[in-house]
């Protein structure tokens, strides 16, 4: 099992910057693969960014150039750098994590970002 606790949502203004973060415990060692996602309402999660074991990492192109996702294995914990905000980007973000032998998805419970004047 792999528990996740987003951190770092708030409110701030277009063209401002923000990092969310994501606390992992439980069995770590499992961890494949670790992503952000984000949700508005009436609308499917999409993934705005993910990344590897080895490192390699993906972004969605309306995220590409403003955003980056990194890992910091000592500390556990996944974070979202995200600059130049638009109110697009407004969402509840979420951490996901593949684990185990299974490769079992595992959530968080989401952070909200708003960006907005």
């Amino acid at each position: 099992q792999v528990q996740l606790v987003e951190s770092g949502g708030d409110l701030v203004q277009p063209g401002g910057s923000l990092r969310v973060s994501c606390a992992a415990s439980g069995s770590i060692s499992s961890i494949k693969t670790m992503g952000w996602y984000r949700q508005t309402p009436g609308k499917q999660r999409v993934l705005v960014a993910r990344i590897g074991d080895s490192g390699t990492t993906y972004y969605a192109d309306s995220v590409k150039g403003r955003f980056n996702i990194s890992r910091d294995s000592a500390k556990n914990t996944l974070y979202l750098q995200m600059n130049s905000l638009k109110p697009e980007d407004t969402a509840v973000y979420y951490c996901r994590a593949v684990a185990g032998p299974y490769s079992t998805n595992f959530w968080g419970q989401g952070t909200q970002v708003t960006v907005s004047s």
